[in-house]
C-alpha cells in the first residue's frame, strides 16, 4: 500500500468517526420516535458556533467547550420536543416532517441574521499541528476529534445497555405499546431521546469546530450525509449508524483519491443505492 493511499485511508477513518457521532443522534431519535429530525444538522451548526463564540469572546478552547455544547443542545432539544414536536406526535407524519423542517429553516435563517453568512474558523486551538508517522502525516485536531467521537459513541452504547434509563429507551424503541404496559413513561423517554440525540450532535459540533469552517449553512454539508448513514446502517440501529459512518467516510475519501474529489459524494450515494437495493433494511436494520 502506498504511503499516500495509507494517508487517505486514515483521513477516511477520521472523518468517518465524526460522521458516525452525528448520525447516531439522528438514528436514535428515529428509532424511538419514528420521526425524521430535519433540524439535526442545524443543531450541529449551533454547537460549532457555540464553540466559536466561547473561544472568540472568552478564550475558551473548543476542547473545553464540549460540556457547554452538550448541555446547551440537550436543553434546546428538550424544549423543542416539549413545545413543538410533542404537539404533532399523534398527528399525521407530514405534520411531523413540517415541524422539524420549519425548525431547521428558522435556525438557519436566525444564524444568518445574527452572525452573517461569513465563514469563520478558530485559528489557534489548543490542539493543532500534525503527528508524523514516517512520511504519513495525521492532523492532531482531526485525530483527537475522532477519538473523542468514538469515546462518546461507546459511552452512549454503555448507557443504553447498562442503565435503567437506557434500557427503558431501548424498550420503547423495540415496542412502544409493550413498554407502556410495563409502566414506562414513553412521553418522558421521547423527550429524553430527542434531548440526548441533540446533545450528541452538539458535542460533534464542538469537535468539528477545532478544524472545520464555521458558517450558518455548514449543517447542510453534513445533514444529507447523515441521512444516508442512518438509512445505510438501518433506521434506528446505533451500531449500524456507527459502522455506516466509518464506511462512508472511507469510501468518500478513497473515491476522491482514485477518481476525482468532485465525484466523492456521487460515489458515496452510488454505494448507498447499491447497498439498499441488495439489502433494503440497511446493514444492521
Amino acid at each position: 500500500m502506498s504511503e499516500q493511499l495509507l494517508a487517505q485511508l486514515m483521513n477516511g477513518l477520521l472523518i468517518g468517526c465524526m460522521y458516525s457521532l452525528i448520525a447516531i443522534g439522528l438514528t436514535m431519535i428515529w428509532g424511538v420516535m419514528n420521526i425524521i429530525n430535519f433540524a439535526h444538522a442545524d443543531f450541529l451548526m449551533i454547537g460549532m458556533f457555540t464553540s466559536f463564540w466561547l473561544y472568540t469572546l472568552y478564550g475558551v478552547d473548543p476542547l473545553f467547550s464540549i460540556p457547554v455544547c452538550a448541555v446547551l443542545l440537550f436543553v434546546l432539544g428538550w424544549l423543542i420536543y416539549k413545545y413543538l414536536v410533542s404537539k404533532v406526535m399523534t398527528g399525521p407524519g407530514l405534520a411531523q416532517v413540517v415541524v422539524t423542517f420549519g425548525v431547521s429553516i428558522f435556525i438557519a435563517n436566525a444564524a444568518v441574521f445574527l452572525w452573517s453568512p461569513d465563514f469563520r474558523m478558530i485559528e489557534k486551538p489548543l490542539l493543532y499541528g500534525t503527528w508524523n508517522f514516517g512520511t504519513v502525516q495525521l492532523s492532531i485536531p482531526k485525530a483527537i476529534a475522532s477519538l473523542g467521537s468514538v469515546a462518546v459513541s461507546v459511552a452512549l452504547f454503555l448507557f443504553l445497555r447498562k442503565t435503567k434509563t437506557g434500557k427503558a429507551i431501548l424498550a420503547v424503541e423495540m415496542n412502544r405499546s409493550s413498554a407502556l404496559l410495563m409502566g414506562i413513561n414513553t412521553e418522558r423517554v421521547n423527550a429524553l431521546s430527542f434531548a440526548i440525540g441533540s446533545s450528541l450532535v452538539g458535542i460533534a459540533g464542538a469537535f468539528l469546530s477545532m478544524y472545520y469552517y464555521i458558517y450558518p449553512q455548514v449543517g447542510g454539508t453534513f445533514g444529507l450525509i447523515s441521512f444516508c448513514i442512518v438509512a445505510l446502517g438501518g433506521f434506528g440501529s446505533i451500531e449500524g449508524a456507527f459502522l455506516a459512518g466509518i464506511l462512508i467516510g472511507v469510501v468518500q475519501t478513497l473515491g476522491g483519491y482514485f477518481f476525482d474529489p468532485a465525484y466523492k459524494y456521487a460515489i458515496v450515494f452510488a454505494m448507498y443505492l447499491v447497498t439498499v437495493w441488495i439489502r433494503p433494511q440497511g446493514l444492521m436494520g
